[in-house]
């Protein structure tokens, strides 16, 4: 997909899975588990897509995903499945190899999202892409580094803690534009400071939805993970963002969703609902 100078294409990582009560908050079981049937241990799949952008000169991840810096234990927990996709297998069937890779933008620093940003090279921890500044909020960052005892899961240190002492660490304050046609809006319902991406022409406008709309099922407002910190402020900004990008006609960039790579929203009897759903092509 073209937008303005930027080519856009989704990266698959793998496949994961996490409980489905808390995917969905306080919606029922007899609700979400319709569009995400769970297993025996009440997961539900999910994929950890990333967003790969390249023009004027650069060529961008949004996202890294899980990597591979897992142990048995948690492979398990996760339901971690690298058989069919993998972050540098899915970079090279556009062909980019990891020293291509310029920038790096994570949306936050939760396992799911910039695990892929480190890996074990002969048993030492290496940059993924050693070439590539990476950018994420100063206020998340805060966060990461000292997380709360409700949190600390989400975040291992291992993802992210060379990136600063590499020097490739570039802190952004707020919403700004991070290159041209390519800002970022912020939203702390999930997490503090988490940084969704927008690529815009003019024309076209595409949404990196992240974790405030994670999958297609989370487009109604008050379908919010249990994993968010802050869930009404989640709610106001779902309010704030989704009601314009239903009218503006905005792609919204779904990285959880096991199938739909992207959809358009609608006003519906009930709110907003899903209009279309695309892939990125």
């Amino acid at each position: 997909m073209k937008i303005g100078s930027y080519e856009i294409h989704a990266i698959e990582t793998g496949r994961f899975a996490l409980d489905g009560g808390a995917m969905f908050g306080v919606v029922p079981w007899v609700f979400w588990s319709k569009t995400n049937p769970p297993d025996e241990r009440n997961r539900i799949t999910l994929a950890a897509r990333c967003l790969l952008i390249i023009g004027d000169g650069k060529v961008m991840l949004v996202d890294t995903g899980n990597g591979a810096k897992w142990n048995d234990k948690l492979k398990d927990i996760y339901r971690l499945d690298n058989s069919q996709f993998t972050l540098e297998t899915s970079l090279a069937q556009f062909g980019v190899s990891p020293k291509d890779v310029t920038d790096v933008i994570l949306t936050h620093l939760h396992f799911d999202h910039c695990g892929g940003s480190t890996k074990i090279t002969d048993g030492k921890l290496d940059l993924a892409f050693p070439d590539a500044m990476y950018y994420v909020q100063k206020d998340h960052w805060d966060l990461a580094v000292n997380p709360t005892e409700r949190d600390r899961g989400s975040f291992m240190k291992d993802d992210y803690a060379l990136l600063k002492e590499s020097g490739q660490l570039k802190f952004v304050d707020g919403e700004r534009e991070l290159f041209p046609g390519i800002s970022v809006v912020v939203c702390n319902g999930h997490t503090a400071a988490q940084q969704l991406p927008v690529i815009s022409d003019g024309k076209q406008t595409v949404l990196f939805c992240c974790d405030l709309v994670p999958t297609a099922s989370h487009v109604p407002f008050p379908y919010i993970m249990g994993y968010d910190l802050r869930p009404l402020v989640t709610l106001e900004e779902k309010k704030r963002l989704l009601p314009k990008a239903a009218k503006e006609q905005w792609l919204l960039f779904l990285e959880h969703d096991s199938v739909h790579e992207m959809i358009t929203l609608k006003q519906a009897e009930k709110g907003l609902a899903v209009d279309q759903k695309f892939r990125v092509e």
